[in-house]
């Protein structure tokens, strides 16, 4: 049994921003896979799935970025998940957008959502990083209008294939683990 967590923020006027690629890819796991409907449960939507026979709770944290461990140790603990098969994918602006990197564990890279999660479980879950890119200063504005923007159209296509990729090796990290599953990232991003 998998929690996989989108990271993103509640509302329509983020949508479509670079701090909501979790949540778009969790999108994109609930329509490929064929999960039961959304519902609201654990401060977040939750549903419930089967990938290749192991059951997976997918989760979208409502409680807004900085706040999304509060949502994920509600929902971890009632299904008794251990931080090793909770999976967390989230934007990472040291990486552009035609990158992905997984790992277990490590820090929280200046990410609000994953110091949350962290506080909340332990920094010992997966990781899915998608890059989104970073903006030319680094003061705390130009991140935060970075993060909150929108993608360029090259941009949009990049993350559309990543989103794809992450989707179609899932399997692989359920049922071989982090080091296979990036294995894999790497041999698709070389033939993208």
């Amino acid at each position: 049994m998998f929690l996989v967590v989108g990271l993103g923020n509640p509302g329509a006027q983020y949508a479509t921003s670079r701090h909501n690629v979790g949540f778009m890819a969790a999108d994109e796991i609930f329509r490929r896979y064929n999960f039961a409907p959304w519902r609201n449960k654990f401060d977040g939507l939750i549903a419930e799935g089967n990938i290749e026979g192991e059951k997976i709770y997918l989760l979208k944290p409502q409680t807004f970025m900085n706040l999304s461990g509060n949502s994920v140790v509600k929902a971890a603990s009632f299904y008794k998940i251990l931080p090793q098969n909770v999976i967390v994918i989230h934007d990472d602006m040291d990486l552009p957008t035609e990158k992905i990197k997984a790992k277990t564990g490590g820090g929280s890279g200046g990410h609000n959502g994953l110091k949350s999660i962290d506080s909340c479980i332990s920094p010992e879950y997966n990781r899915i990083r998608i890059g989104v890119g970073h903006p030319v200063n680094r003061d705390e504005e130009s991140i935060v209008n970075h993060v909150l923007s929108g993608f360029s159209k090259s941009d949009k296509q990049n993350i559309e294939k990543d989103i794809e990729i992450v989707t179609d090796l899932l399997p692989i990290l359920l049922k071989k683990g982090i080091a296979e599953f990036s294995n894999r990232i790497g041999m698709k991003l070389q033939n993208k």
